[in-house]
């Protein structure tokens, strides 16, 4: 019986890759003031963008209820195998309480195992098509547990913002409070990889944030791919112009920052996401 993969939509899997692998998403919620979407299901990351650049409000996310999780593993499980639910860092949401939380209540029924990411977006989303390439080979949960342990804590994120205010008063900034001194004259870059916000550094410049993440990644030697993380950004392409002499095309994977991550790095967020070799 193959291990069925259940994730939250924090994972901002590029399109198809779900369906490719059997992944079951369960999305968060966004609100924008009164308003509340579903998301990927009645709102796409450009329509999320543009709704941000046009409201005064800043956009809110909100965790799957645990019924939302429970009928996904029900799904999963329909057909008696094993189910592994592997969610986005419990230290930025509640998602993570919420999938135990389900896990608890169909405990008698389905073997079901939740593993924290301690990461986001591609970070996560790498660590799930790996999971999932395990499972199709015959992993065991146990097998996909060990796997996720191992890349969570080989896995860098890294995001370059244009303004804090999105992760201020979302209440998500976590170690860089420090850089909120000189929010206004700063493009601040953060620091995800153990699944909390830490501050990793300052630049003055756009340019220069995206010349800092390309110096961050290649000072690791050997990492054999790079995920390029944006938030619908328009100068994504110099990103990829400082990388194209280190890597080649097929090293390189695109991952568009979905509402969830979105609303609280804000517009514009450009990022790096890889695994250190072992």
């Amino acid at each position: 019986m193959p291990v069925k993969i259940v994730t939250d939509s924090a994972a901002d899997l590029p399109d198809g890759q779900a369906a490719a692998h059997d992944i079951r998403v369960v999305p968060l919620t966004i609100r924008f003031g009164d308003d509340e979407y579903t998301d990927g299901v009645d709102l796409t990351p450009q329509a999320f963008y543009d709704k941000m650049a046009e409201l005064d409000v800043l956009p809110a996310t909100a965790a799957p209820a645990p019924g939302a999780f429970e009928a996904a593993f029900r799904e999963a499980a329909a057909d008696g195998d094993p189910v592994v639910c592997i969610n986005l860092s419990s230290a930025l949401s509640a998602t993570m309480q919420s999938a135990q939380t389900a896990a608890k209540a169909v405990a008698d029924e389905i073997d079901i195992t939740v593993i924290d990411s301690k990461s986001i977006t591609a970070g996560l989303g790498m660590q799930l098509l790996a999971a999932a390439e395990l499972a199709e080979q015959g992993g065991t949960p146990q097998d996909i547990e060990a796997l996720i342990a191992d890349l969570s804590s080989r896995t860098h994120v890294f995001g370059a913002l244009d303004t804090l205010e999105n992760l201020k008063k979302g209440g998500r900034i976590g170690g860089a409070q420090a850089m909120l001194g000189s929010i206004l004259s700063i493009k601040p870059i953060i620091d995800i990889s153990t699944g909390e916000v830490t501050e990793a550094a300052k630049q003055r410049t756009r340019k220069k944030s995206m010349t800092w993440l390309r110096d961050k990644v290649l000072a690791v030697p050997g990492v054999e791919k790079v995920a390029v993380c944006h938030g619908c950004s328009p100068d994504i392409e110099e990103l990829y112009e400082l990388l194209r002499p280190h890597f080649s095309e097929d090293q390189l994977t695109t991952w568009t920052i979905g509402p969830v991550i979105g609303a609280h790095g804000g517009p514009r967020m450009v990022g790096l996401v890889w695994q250190d070799p072992k």
